[in-house]
């Protein structure tokens, strides 16, 4: 048994979400949901300690691929979902204008729809910004947060910069400034030796509609504001990441995110840039692993549901 790969819908202004539901590895037999030929995370029949389900968010003009070298590794012990944001990938377009808390209920009503309680959320970029505003509004549902390369209170000079690169897509599109954007990303080595990696997430960012990445890059410029020494404060076991040379989500930012949160740790990551997630995915699964399951051993159980379909079926309200 490998992925599951279906789309359900939400009964708010996010639209449909796809997903892929990728079980651990590390299972004494291929267990699925009755009626469904789904997958079942029921512990007690598998055999495998639970070590709790590690939800990945994407960042902004990405999809759900940006996770596919961390697979391997995080499947061994946990089970993973995956999801495209709304107006991403293969999820509908989203109803109403985003912000964080639409991005914030599409993670709730997809929780909710595969009956996962609680669950490690591992955001990037953007998502970053998510994980932390869902943690924010639903504070009981998270183990714990991995906030990667993700944005925090700018200089007023960044701040201007990062405005004006989003209103540059108002008109342009997401290819405007598209071939800057991949040299922020992406070291030139990396871009010199992997092109075709390049290509794909540039071809990524191009597939988004228009307007909707316009206004998802408003939420990357505008939406930190509300993030910044939030009120109650995040209280969840959280680890900061982020890489030396990423001008966007600079080192300082994830040491100041990490000061407004109790106890939180920061790994800086030498050289690279914004997706070093995809450039040296192994910098980065090793650490995630290693302080999730540094309290992973008293996980409650966590449970995909026995009632998914493959027809899109609507979620709770959050």
């Amino acid at each position: 048994m490998d992925v599951a790969a279906m789309t359900v819908q939400s009964n708010g202004n996010c639209g449909g979400t796809a997903y892929s539901w990728y079980p651990a590895h590390d299972r004494s037999s291929d267990v699925r949901a009755p009626n469904t030929g789904m997958p079942d995370t029921g512990m007690a029949d598998s055999g495998v300690p639970n070590a709790g389900v590690i939800v990945l968010i994407h960042g902004l003009g990405l999809t759900r691929g940006t996770w596919d070298g961390h697979l391997p590794v995080l499947r061994q012990r946990h089970d993973v979902l995956t999801y495209d944001l709304a107006g991403h990938g293969e999820s509908d377009l989203p109803l109403g204008t985003p912000d964080l808390m639409l991005f914030a209920t599409q993670l709730c009503h997809l929780l909710d729809r595969l009956e996962i309680d609680t669950c490690h959320l591992v955001g990037f970029s953007l998502g970053g910004m998510i994980n932390r505003r869902f943690a924010i509004d639903h504070p009981d549902r998270v183990r714990s947060l991995v906030i990667l390369n993700s944005p925090h209170e700018r200089s007023p000079d960044a701040q201007a910069l990062v405005e004006k690169r989003a209103a540059d897509t108002q008109g342009g599109g997401p290819g405007a400034n598209i071939d800057e954007t991949l040299a922020r990303w992406f070291t030139p080595d990396f871009i010199s030796e992997k092109p075709d990696i390049v290509a794909d997430v540039s071809a990524w960012v191009l597939a988004n509609d228009p307007q909707s990445y316009a206004a998802c890059r408003a939420v990357l410029a505008h939406g930190v504001r509300e993030l910044i020494r939030p009120e109650p404060a995040i209280g969840h076991p959280t680890l900061v990441v982020t890489c030396e040379n990423d001008s966007g989500s600079t080192p300082a930012m994830s040491h100041a995110i990490a000061s407004e949160i109790s106890g939180a740790q920061v790994e800086v990551i030498p050289r690279l840039q914004h997706l070093g997630l995809i450039e040296a995915p192994g910098l980065f699964t090793t650490p995630i692993l290693r302080f999730i399951e540094g309290f992973s051993s008293d996980c409650q159980p966590s449970h995909f549901p026995a009632n998914v379909s493959k027809e899109r079926s609507h979620g709770q309200d959050c």
